[in-house]
């Protein structure tokens, strides 16, 4: 158990188990990303979420059954997934465990190019398509819905010097709860905050986080993804029940 203010109120939470997921390509593959990222993604967001005192641990494309097995996914609350380059070199009986996983509970926080990943689409039904620009452009990421626990902490905006342009249509269905959007400073605007549920799980897509760029080293980014683990992991009801059902009163 741990303790955890929200405002002006105290909150007593079990300890949240968390699973960072990162293909971890670009930083074994490119300089630049591997000097940016030394430990990969998954180990910089890691490290960066340890104050929130979530027990976390991490899991890549090269481990076997990507270190998503089923032990693993049954003991995770809530999954953070990254991924670019091998979004089809994933299992798809992993993508389904994580699917049934997510329908039974477990919060997913998909970030930046995650939004092709098989599981994200799998679960949005759509192509999750998009516009993008790779031009080193500064970025604003907007609240608009200061009342959703995943801005606690969060002033008006979050403003990035340098990110990738993700641009409108987004091919999306339409969020439940939009919380950021983003300006680009070629002009356009992006839904960068979207959050979803399916059945009993908590989805929440977070825009920022192209590997060219210091985004998870950002305390305000991850200050959001530790918000959103928290909202994706908190209670649900009971498991609901399919099929033929006998009366609860006396029907004859």
């Amino acid at each position: 158990m741990f303790k955890i203010t929200i405002g002006s109120k105290t909150f007593e939470m079990k300890t949240i188990n968390v699973t960072v997921w990162n293909e971890y390509i670009h930083e074994q593959t490119d300089p630049a990303v591997a000097e940016r990222y030394p430990k990969g993604i998954h180990n910089t967001i890691a490290e960066g979420l340890q104050p929130y005192n979530f027990n976390i641990r991490t899991a890549t494309l090269e481990q076997p059954e990507h270190g998503l097995t089923k032990e693993v996914l049954d003991q995770t609350d809530v999954l953070i997934w990254w991924g670019h380059l091998a979004h089809e070199e994933v299992a798809d009986e992993i993508v389904e465990r994580m699917y049934e996983r997510v329908l039974n509970g477990m919060g997913l926080i998909v970030l930046h190019s995650g939004h092709f990943s098989k599981i994200f689409k799998k679960l949005m039904g759509t192509t999750c398509d998009l516009k993008w620009r790779i031009a080193d452009e500064k970025s604003r990421l907007w609240v608009v819905d200061p009342a959703h626990p995943i801005t606690e902490g969060i002033g008006e905006y979050i403003e990035l010097e340098e990110e990738e342009m993700y641009g409108e249509f987004f091919d999306i269905p339409a969020p439940e709860q939009l919380i950021f959007i983003s300006w680009f400073k070629g002009g356009e605007v992006f839904r960068s905050g979207c959050a979803y549920h399916r059945r009993q799980g908590k989805i929440f897509y977070f825009q920022p986080g192209d590997e060219r760029y210091p985004t998870y080293h950002n305390h305000e980014i991850i200050k959001v993804i530790a918000n959103a683990v928290i909202w994706a992991a908190s209670p649900h009801g009971a498991a609901p029940t399919f099929g033929n059902a006998e009366p609860l009163e006396d029907i004859n």
